[in-house]
């Protein structure tokens, strides 16, 4: 087995133990989502494949939102872990700046680091917050931090920055219109694009059957 492929098994052993009690939505089968998405996206896009892959599957090893809002413990995490598989500085480096910078952070948060591998896992990871895992992951998210469902009197924000982002405890519809449905927009890559399109329609379908619903429609 040659060491490309040595390292990235040994980054899933890796990701695996140390996100076994995590909450369902941001668990090891999500980091193997965005991966598979980021090994889909990267075929077809110039960049660093294990840099992207390296990405990917360290980029929520320690997702700040469940360390009291901490973002320095992901890439150090990150790091500590490439360091003991003799990873070269430059790709550790590299790995860190996407753990850094791959969050949404809220509807007004701008980007301040570029990168095309961070392109890929950034598309990668907002695809799985749409579609129908995405409506699957916000109201397990919303259910583990009690929140409404909806709540018609509660309109969504969409003036937050990245503080107020993270402290929000609004329903969890509101999660749609402050995030999921801006992601399509936001696509880095002509391959997330596509593959966003879908998955859109999907939660703008999902929404409408949604209101219907709650007006006893």
């Amino acid at each position: 087995m040659d060491k490309y492929r040595t390292l990235i098994n040994n980054t899933i052993a890796f990701v695996k133990e140390t996100l076994k009690d995590a909450e369902g939505g941001h668990d090891w089968f999500h980091i193997e989502r965005v991966w598979k998405n980021t090994c889909t996206i990267a075929a077809s896009e110039p960049c660093n494949k294990l840099v992207a892959e390296l990405g990917a599957l360290l980029h929520d090893i320690a997702d700040a939102k469940f360390h009291d809002g901490d973002e320095e413990i992901g890439p150090a995490m990150a790091r500590a872990f490439l360091t003991s598989q003799h990873v070269d500085e430059a790709v550790i480096q590299q790995a860190e700046m996407i753990i850094r910078h791959v969050s949404f952070g809220g509807g007004n948060t701008r980007a301040t680091f570029r990168s095309p591998e961070l392109s890929v896992v950034q598309d990668a990871d907002r695809l799985d917050a749409m579609g129908a895992i995405g409506i699957a992951r916000a109201f397990h998210y919303g259910g583990h931090k009690n929140r409404q469902l909806y709540n018609p009197g509660i309109p969504p924000d969409m003036t937050m920055n990245k503080e107020k982002y993270r402290k929000s405890d609004a329903p969890t519809l509101n999660h749609f219109y402050e995030k999921l449905l801006l992601l399509k927009e936001r696509m880095n890559t002509e391959t997330g694009r596509r593959m966003a399109s879908r998955r859109h329609e999907f939660m703008q379908t999902f929404l409408v059957e949604f209101l219907t619903e709650w007006e006893g429609g």
